[in-house]
């Protein structure tokens, strides 16, 4: 199975992948977890070209392009390996986070990130979790973490707020494959939440 987590920025996402990657390995299940941008050798070095910088570094077009040619050696050297080996794949982000952050929350770029997913990736996750939390709050707590991986919280309570109704309409449109979490209460709340929809 291919499960990804989305969601804004400091939604708890990574905590949430992590905890049911957990629970999956202690039912007996052999799992990767993995993320977006990165998860393989040559995508961690792309990782770095756009997640550091200043917020305007790139065009839209040109982090489309990236976030493709990121997430298409993660698909040969992890994705696809593991899936085909039958091992459960949790990841950190995939496309829908290119959908909403380069289509819909920095330019209408959405059928171009849809039709290079097409032609260079080709593959959806079989379930997706979008946690789901009110925009100032991820944003407080993505700065918190500080660090040099904050070039997308530097866009501010505006640009996550798109994010975040970009990611509740993906949610909304897509039900069969997206589900809704709400991210307020604690890691062992969310989680739970998270294993009831799986």
């Amino acid at each position: 199975m291919f499960i990804s987590f989305e969601g804004i920025d400091g939604c708890g996402k990574s905590t949430q992948a992590r905890l049911l990657a957990d629970t999956l390995r202690d039912g007996g299940r052999d799992v990767v977890l993995t993320r977006e941008p990165g998860g393989s050798p040559g995508a961690e070095e792309i990782r770095r070209l756009l997640v550091q910088g200043a917020g305007e570094r790139w065009s839209g077009e040109t982090e489309v392009l990236l976030f493709t040619a990121a997430r298409r050696d993660h698909l040969e050297r992890t994705i696809r390996p593991a899936l085909d080996a039958g091992r459960v794949v949790i990841t950190d982000r995939f496309t829908d986070s290119t959908r909403v952050y380069q289509g819909a929350a920095r330019g209408e770029l959405r059928d171009l990130v849809d039709r290079l997913h097409d032609l260079a990736i080709g593959i959806w996750p079989d379930r997706t979790f979008v946690i789901d939390i009110d925009p100032a709050t991820g944003l407080s707590r993505g700065m918190a973490r500080g660090g040099v991986e904050d070039r997308f919280e530097r866009l501010g309570l505006a640009f996550q707020e798109r994010l975040a109704a970009g990611f509740r309409e993906l949610a909304a449109a897509q039900p069969d494959r997206i589900r809704l979490i709400d991210g307020r209460g604690s890691p062992d709340q969310v989680a739970a939440r998270v294993r009831a929809a799986l």
